[in-house]
C-alpha cells in the first residue's frame, strides 16, 4: 500500500495552510506534492512550491506526526494535527503509537493561522529544549518514534564520516563507539539514516532545501530556535485556549458561541486523553478474526480499515475526497498495551521447605525487581537466561465501535440498526518477543467482545444505581436484537452470550427480556444446537458476594470447554493456519467492571492453553503472580471505563492483584461518586462533541444544546418514529371506516389541554379525516397512544396561525420565523370525546353537559377505544346522544343530570375550547448521509419550513370544516373563511412571561454544562 507521511510540515501561506508530507526513507523516491487548505472554504488541493512562504523564522512552521482531519463549524474550519505520540507496542514488526497531543490550527485567515502556527512551534520547541536539558528520551522522540523494520532499509555509512571518526582515539572514540552501539541496539538503524531520523531537525533539513531555503537561512533558523529555547518561559504544550474567531460577531449562532469549548473538548478528546491509536503500516482496526479482503498494493491504508473502528473518518473526509492518501491516517479509539514475559519449558524445582528459611541475600533492599521474575530475566544479561527459557510478547488491542458511540447514561442499549452502546472488540495477541528469528514461530490471536444489552432501555444519570426503564414493544426489541446478532455472526461466527447482571432486583427485568429474545431467536431460526446462540446468565454479585471474585472460576468451569473448542486464530509466517470459530459476548449493566473481571479470566485461560500447546506449563512457573498479565488487563479495563464512564474501572484491584479487600471497596465508592458527578454535569457537552466529530449531527446540534443543555440520540430516527406513531394512532383512534383519512402530522402542544401557555410542551400526533380532527398524546417510550381528543369538524369555529414563542432563553427559541403555530377553536358537541388510555380506561363525551372524564374498568384499551368511537359515530348518524361506556356509572350520572335538569331553567351553552399546536423545527441537527449540497450546512435534512407546515395544516382543516358546515358554504367566498393570521404568543409577550428564575436557571446550567 502507498506509504503514509511519517511527519508533516505545517505553515501558513497567503491563501491557505500549506502541508508538506515528509515520508520515510523508502518512500522518498516518489514525489511528495504540497497540499493546500484554502482559507474560508477549507478545500483541500495540491499546490506548487512557489506558494510556500518564507520559513527562515523558526516559528513559521511546525512538524506534526500526522493529520487527524479538519473540523468545520459553519464557516470556521480548523486543522487537527498530531504533535505528540508515544510508541506503546510493536505487532508483526510494525510500531503502534498513542496520540498524546494535538494542535488545532484555524483555516480562516492568514493572520489567525500564522499566529496559531507560531504558538504551536514555540510550544514544541520549548518542550524539546526541556527534554534536551534533561538529556532523556521523551515520549515524542526515538526510540519510541521508530522501530519499523521497513524504515531501516539498506543505508550505508558516509565515507567522510568514517574518515573523521577513524582518526580519533582514546576516550572520545570510546564514547562515539558506545553511542553507535546504542543507536544500532535501540533504534534499528545507523549512519546517515539514523542522523536524519533521530535528529531534532529530522528530514526537515532536506525538505526545506527542496522548498527553496538556502544554507544561510537554515543556519539563521536554527540559531533563532536556540535563542527561543533559552529565553522563552512559555508553556511546553500546544495552545489550549481558543478565543472566538476574529470575524465572529456577538449575535452569531450558538455553534460559534460554543466554539471555544468545542475546540478545547476536541483537543482533550483526540490528544491528552491518550485514547486514540494509529500505525503507519499496520491496520490496527482489524483483528486476525476479521482480516481485510485481498487487495492490490496500490490501495491506501484508509481503504483497508474497518469502518466500524475508523474514528476520524468524518473529519478526514476532505483529504480522502481530494485523493491525498499520504495524509489519510486512520485513528482508532480504545486501548493498546504490550508486555514481555519469560517462561521456562523445564523450570528449576524449588524446595518448598527452603521458602521458609531466610538468607542474607534475600534481604537486599536494592533488588526491587525481585518480585517480578519475568521482568528481571527480560532485562538481565546472558547469565540469567536458561536454554529452556523463551520470551514472548503479549499484546492487548481493544477497539471501540463508532456505532452508538458515547458516554454511559447518554448511550444505552441498542438502536434500530442493531448497534449497541459501548461495543468493544478486544484482541489478545501472543507472539515471540521482538527480535526472535524463528520464521516458523506461531502467533496466537484471541478475540472477545463486549456490548450493552441488545434491548431498548434508558437509565437516569441522577442516581447511583438507577433502575433501567425498558422501552418500545417486544417486537421492536426483537427485530433490533436480531439485526445485532446477524452482524455479530457475520463478523465472528458462533456466539456465546454471558450475562452478568443480577437475577433479582432492579437489573432482573432487562436480563429476562434479553434471555427471552435470545430464546425466541433460536426457536425461529431452528438451527442445529451447536450453531445456536448459547446464553449463560451468571449472577456475578450473587456468586462473588463478600468480595470473593475468585469465584469467577465457577463460570470458567462451565465455559472452559467451549473456549478450548472454539480456539484462537493461529498465524505462522504471515499465513493463517487455523481460525477462531466463535466469540464470547460479555455484558453487565455498563459492560465495564464485572465484564473486565470475566474477560481477563477468559483471556488468561486461553493464554495458559496456548502456552501449554507450545510446551510451557504456567502452573509450574516460578512466577505465579503474573503481574505482567494482570496489570496489562487492568490498564485495558481502566482505559475502556474512562472512555465510557469518565473514570477508571471498579474492581481494578482484583484485576491487578487477584486479591480483593476493603481498600478496593472504598476506591470503588469514590469512583461511583465521580461517575455520578460526570453523568450529571460533564457528559452532556462531551456527548454532543462526539456526535459532531463522528458526523452523526451537524452544527445545528449546538443550537439544540444551548436551548436544552442536552441533545437527542441521533441514532434514533425521529422521522421514522413519527411515521410509525402516526400509523399506530390512525389504527387505534379512527374506528369509523367511513371516515376518510386525510393526513397526519407530529406537532408540539401544551401538556395541559385547552391552554396556550404551559410549563412544557410535548410532541403529539394530529390526525385529520373528512369528518373530525384527532389530537393524540403519544407515549414515545412504550409506543402507545396515552390519550386522544376527537373534535368534529362541524364544531370548528376558527383557526389562527402566527408567531408562537414559548421561551426566550436561547437564540433559536426567539426566532419568529421558526417558532410558529396555530390554534383551532371549537364548541364541544356530543361527538367530541376525550379518552385516556390507562389500565383503567377513562372516557369523556363532550355534549351539552360539562366536559368530564368517566372512569371505566375491566376493558383493555385496544378493545375499548374503537368501540367508543363507533358508538359516538353511530350516535351522530342517528342524531342520538352517545351512550355511556360504563353502564352503572352512566345510568347513575344520567339520573342525576336528569333530576338537576328538571329544576334548571335552561341548558347552559358549552364553553368554547381550543387546541394549541406548535410546528417542529423543519431543519434538524441529524446528519443525512444522502445529502449532496455542501453550500450551506453539510448534511442538514431540509423539509417544508415551519410556516409552510402551519399554513398547509390550517388550510386543510379549514377546507374540510367548511364542507362540514352548510352555513359557511352558503356565505360568499370572502366571508366564509375560518383562518385568521396573528400572533399566538408574540416575542414581546414571551419576554414578559419568561421569569427571572427561568433565566437564572438556564444561565446556571449553561455555566456548568457549557
Amino acid at each position: 500500500m502507498p506509504g503514509l507521511a511519517r511527519k508533516v510540515l505545517v505553515c501558513a501561506a497567503v491563501d491557505g495552510l500549506i502541508l508538506q508530507p515528509l515520508h520515510s526513507k523508502k518512500d522518498q523516491l516518489r514525489a511528495s506534492p504540497l497540499i493546500k487548505i484554502k482559507y474560508g472554504t477549507a478545500s483541500v488541493s495540491q499546490t506548487c512550491r512557489d506558494s510556500v512562504p518564507e520559513l527562515s523564522n523558526p516559528d513559521s512552521s511546525f512538524e506534526a506526526f500526522g493529520i487527524v482531519g479538519i473540523l468545520t463549524v459553519f464557516r470556521y474550519s480548523y486543522l487537527i494535527s498530531i504533535t505528540g505520540r508515544q510508541q506503546v507496542a510493536q505487532v508483526r514488526g510494525q510500531p503502534i503509537y498513542v496520540v498524546t497531543e494535538v494542535a488545532l490550527t484555524p483555516c480562516t485567515s492568514q493572520n489567525d493561522a500564522a499566529e496559531a502556527v507560531a504558538k504551536t512551534a514555540l510550544a514544541i520547541s520549548n518542550r524539546e529544549a526541556a527534554h534536551s536539558d534533561g538529556d532523556t528520551a521523551t515520549e515524542d522522540d526515538a526510540p519510541r518514534d521508530s522501530g519499523s523494520n521497513d524504515e531501516a532499509i539498506d543505508d550505508v555509512l558516509d565515507p567522510t564520516e568514517g574518515e573523521e571518526s577513524a582518526g580519533e582515539t582514546g576516550p572520545s572514540a570510546i564514547a562515539r563507539s558506545s553511542v553507535a552501539q546504542d543507536v544500532i541496539a535501540r533504534r534499528g538503524s545507523y549512519g546517515r539514516f539514523a542522523k536524519s531520523w533521530f535528529s531534532r531537525s529530522g528530514w526537515t533539513m532536506d525538505q526545506k532545501r527542496n522548498m527553496g531555503l538556502s544554507a544561510e537561512q537554515l543556519e539563521r533558523a536554527n540559531a533563532s530556535k536556540v535563542e527561543a529555547k533559552k529565553g522563552s518561559d512559555a508553556a511546553k504544550r500546544v495552545p489550549r485556549k481558543f478565543p472566538l474567531p476574529s470575524d465572529a460577531v456577538e449575535n452569531d449562532s450558538a455553534a460559534v458561541s460554543l466554539l471555544p469549548k468545542l475546540l478545547r473538548t476536541t483537543q482533550i478528546l483526540f490528544g491528552s486523553s491518550r485514547t486514540f491509536y494509529f500505525s503507519y503500516d499496520y491496520d490496527i482496526t482489524r483483528s486476525a478474526a476479521n482480516p481485510a479482503p485481498a487487495s492490490t498494493p496500490l490501495v491506501p491504508l484508509v481503504d483497508h480499515v474497518d469502518p466500524t473502528f475508523f474514528w476520524n473518518k468524518n473529519v478526514l473526509q476532505p483529504f480522502i475526497d481530494a485523493g491525498v492518501d499520504s495524509l489519510a491516517l486512520p485513528l482508532m479509539q480504545g486501548f493498546v498495551g504490550q508486555r514481555t514475559f519469560t517462561v521456562d519449558s523445564n523450570p528449576p524445582q524449588v524446595d518448598d521447605a527452603a521458602k521458609d528459611s531466610l538468607e542474607l541475600k534475600d534481604m537486599d533492599c536494592d533488588n526491587k525487581a525481585a518480585g517480578n521474575p519475568a521482568s528481571t530475566r527480560s532485562e538481565g544479561g546472558p547469565e540469567s537466561s536458561r536454554p529452556t527459557e523463551k520470551k514472548f510478547d503479549i499484546t492487548v488491542i481493544s477497539r471501540r465501535s463508532t456505532k452508538r458511540a458515547g458516554l454511559r447514561y447518554l448511550r444505552r442499549g441498542i438502536d434500530e440498526g442493531g448497534n449497541v452502546a459501548n461495543c468493544v472488540e478486544t484482541e489478545q495477541i501472543l507472539s515471540p518477543a521482538e527480535g526472535a528469528s524463528d520464521p516458523d514461530a506461531k502467533t496466537y490471536f484471541f478475540v472477545q467482545i463486549r456490548g450493552s444489552f441488545p434491548v431498548f432501555f434508558t437509565q437516569s444519570p441522577y442516581s447511583l444505581k438507577p433502575a433501567p426503564v425498558l422501552q418500545h414493544s417486544p417486537d421492536t426489541n426483537y427485530v433490533a436484537l436480531k439485526k445485532h446478532f446477524e452482524w455479530l455472526r457475520q463478523k465472528y461466527g458462533l456466539m456465546q452470550c454471558i450475562n452478568l447482571v443480577e437475577k433479582h432486583g432492579v437489573e432482573a427485568p432487562i436480563g429476562q427480556r434479553y434471555e427471552e429474545n435470545i430464546k425466541r431467536l433460536n426457536e425461529e431460526e431452528a438451527r442445529p444446537e451447536d450453531d445456536q446462540i448459547a446464553f449463560e446468565w451468571f449472577d456475578f454479585h450473587h456468586v462473588c458476594r463478600g468480595m470473593k471474585f475468585e469465584n469467577v472460576s465457577v463460570l470458567l468451569e462451565t465455559l472452559g470447554p467451549r473456549l478450548e473448542k472454539w480456539g484462537s486464530t493461529v498465524m505462522v509466517n504471515g499465513q493463517i493456519e487455523s481460525q477462531q470459530v466463535g466469540a464470547f459476548r460479555t455484558n453487565c449493566m455498563d459492560c465495564l467492571d464485572r465484564t473486565n473481571v470475566c474477560q481477563s479470566s477468559f483471556a488468561k485461560y486461553m493464554l495458559d492453553t496456548q502456552l501449554k500447546e507450545l510446551g510451557f506449563d504456567m502452573n509450574v512457573q516460578k512466577d505465579q503472580e503474573n503481574a505482567w498479565f494482570n496489570t496489562l488487563w487492568a490498564d485495558n479495563g481502566d482505559a475502556i471505563s474512562k472512555q465510557y464512564a469518565s473514570t477508571g474501572a471498579m474492581k481494578g484491584d482484583y484485576t491487578r492483584t487477584r486479591k480483593r479487600n476493603y481498600r478496593g471497596a472504598l476506591t470503588d465508592a469514590g469512583l461511583s461518586l465521580t461517575r455520578l458527578f460526570n453523568g450529571m454535569f460533564n457528559d452532556f457537552f462531551l456527548q454532543t462533541t462526539i456526535d459532531f466529530l463522528l458526523g452523526n449531527v451537524t452544527s445545528l446540534v449546538f443550537e439544540e444544546f444551548e436551548a436544552n443543555m442536552m441533545t437527542k440520540d441521533p441514532a434514533v430516527s425521529m422521522q421514522k418514529m413519527r411515521e410509525q406513531a402516526i400509523d399506530l394512532s390512525q389504527k387505534r383512534v379512527i374506528a369509523d371506516e367511513s371516515e376518510e383519512f386525510i393526513g397526519g402530522w407530529t406537532l408540539l402542544t401544551p401538556n395541559v389541554p385547552d391552554t396556550i401557555r404551559s410549563s412544557s410542551l410535548e410532541e403529539a400526533v394530529l390526525l385529520l379525516t373528512d369528518k373530525a380532527l384527532y389530537l393524540c398524546r403519544f407515549d414515545w417510550n412504550l409506543d402507545k397512544v396515552s390519550s386522544f381528543e376527537r373534535v368534529d369538524l362541524a364544531h370548528v369555529t376558527g383557526i389562527k396561525f402566527g408567531t408562537y414563542i414559548t421561551s426566550t432563553i436561547s437564540a433559536a427559541q426567539v426566532d419568529e420565523m421558526r417558532n410558529v403555530g396555530l390554534i383551532v377553536e371549537y364548541k364541544p358537541g356530543v361527538t367530541d370525546i376525550t379518552r385516556v388510555n390507562t389500565r383503567s380506561l377513562s372516557t369523556s363525551v363532550s355534549g351539552a353537559s360539562k366536559m368530564g372524564r368517566e372512569p371505566t374498568s375491566g376493558i383493555e384499551a385496544s378493545e375499548q377505544e374503537p368501540q367508543a368511537a363507533k358508538e359516538a359515530s353511530a350516535a351522530v348518524a342517528e342524531d342520538k346522544p352517545a351512550p355511556a361506556t360504563a353502564p352503572i356509572a352512566g345510568i347513575a350520572e344520567g339520573i342525576a343530570e336528569g333530576i338537576a335538569g328538571f329544576f334548571t331553567p335552561r341548558a347552559q351553552e358549552p364553553q368554547a375550547r381550543k387546541i394549541a399546536l406548535k410546528a417542529l423545527h423543519s431543519i434538524t441537527s441529524a446528519a443525512d448521509p444522502m445529502a449532496k449540497s455542501k453550500d450551506d450546512e453539510p448534511g442538514a435534512i431540509t423539509r417544508l419550513s415551519e410556516m409552510q407546515q402551519v399554513i398547509l395544516i390550517a388550510s386543510e382543516i379549514e377546507r374540510l370544516a367548511i364542507r362540514s358546515q352548510p352555513k359557511l358554504q352558503a356565505k360568499k367566498d370572502g366571508e366564509s373563511g375560518l383562518i385568521e393570521k396573528g400572533d399566538i404568543i408574540s416575542l414581546a409577550d414571551a419576554k414578559k412571561n419568561t421569569g427571572l428564575l427561568e433565566q437564572l436557571g438556564h444561565s446556571l446550567k449553561k455555566m456548568v454544562w457549557a
